[in-house]
């Protein structure tokens, strides 16, 4: 498992791109923390073993499912700010 200060940068990347656009993949990971794709795939695996109720995949893949309190897959709970809509609720 990735050290402390490599999950905080990691977690810090995918909470601002859902932020930004309200979506998140792991390639995100890849592009802001400078490193390949196989290990940004696995970091994010790392992150899911050490957040378990706040990051969760969709089962067998590699594509976030929920980063708490976040949706990633459209769900009845819109949440808009500032008239943008463009995240989902949990």
């Amino acid at each position: 498992m990735a050290d402390t200060q490599t999950l905080d940068k990691a977690y810090h990347v995918l909470v601002s791109h859902v932020v930004e656009t309200g979506q998140a993949h792991y390639s995100d990971l890849a592009t802001g923390l400078g490193c390949s794709m196989e290990e940004a795939r696995q970091l994010l695996h790392d992150l899911t073993e050490a957040v378990p109720t706040g990051i969760r995949l969709n089962p067998e893949t590699d594509f976030i499912a929920t980063f708490t309190p976040f949706s990633l897959i459209p769900t009845p709970c819109r949440i808009t700010v500032d008239g943008q809509q463009k995240w989902f609720g949990i």
